[in-house]
Order: C-alpha cells, then structure tokens, then sequence
C-alpha cells in the first residue's frame, strides 16, 4: 500500500527555519509535493516537484523555501527559510502515482511560526 509519511514539523520563531521530510513507498510518483491547510480554508499548494526535476512554487514562498528530493531514499523535502506566522498550517505531503494518476496523502505535521 501507499504510505507517505511526514516529519519534521514544529514549533519555530518568526525568522526561523525548519525542514520537513516525507518518505513515500508503495508506488512509482510523478509528482511530489507540499500543501498546507488552515482551519477554515482550502488547502494550498506550496511547492511540488516532477519526476523530471521541475519544480514549481506558490508566489508567497518563493525565495524562502526549496522542495528537493532523494531518489534513492524516495523521500521529499521541503526546506523553509525566513519563516512567517502566515506559514502557520497544516502541512501535508501529496504524491501523484505515475501509472493511474491517484492522488496520495499524508497525515499532516503542524508547523506554527510564533514568538
């Protein structure tokens, strides 16, 4: 089965940094990738990734945070820098599978940027 599994989030002052990780298994993906959702509102994408190494970002993060990714241990990162209280959310890891083009999940982190 399909499992992506997040870590990393937490905790930090405005200014601060932190790196969220997310190990898939279970399939071959197209397209990884964060969003983030707070109470009340849609969730939104932050950043993705293709296969191919293409990346693409929300406007609001774009100097701030990076997604990269490890082949070889199948996991996504998502590097965050000069974090504000707007990053303030529920982040969630989101996988394409490249044969049936299903949408994967994660479980969430929560990552709150507060004095």
């Amino acid at each position: 089965q399909v499992q992506l599994v997040e870590s990393g989030g937490g905790l930090v002052q405005p200014g601060g940094s932190l790196r969220l990780s997310c190990a898939a298994s279970g399939n071959i993906f197209v397209i990884k990738g964060w969003y983030r959702q707070t109470p009340g509102k849609e969730r939104e994408l932050v950043a993705t990734v293709t296969s191919g190494g293409s990346t693409n970002y929300r406007d609001s993060v774009k100097g701030r945070f990076t997604i990269s990714t490890d082949n070889a241990k199948n996991t996504v990162y998502l590097q965050m820098n000069s974090l504000k209280p707007e990053d303030t959310a529920v982040y969630y890891c989101y996988a394409v599978a490249r044969y049936t083009r299903s949408d994967y999940w994660g479980q969430g982190t929560q990552v709150t940027v507060s004095s």
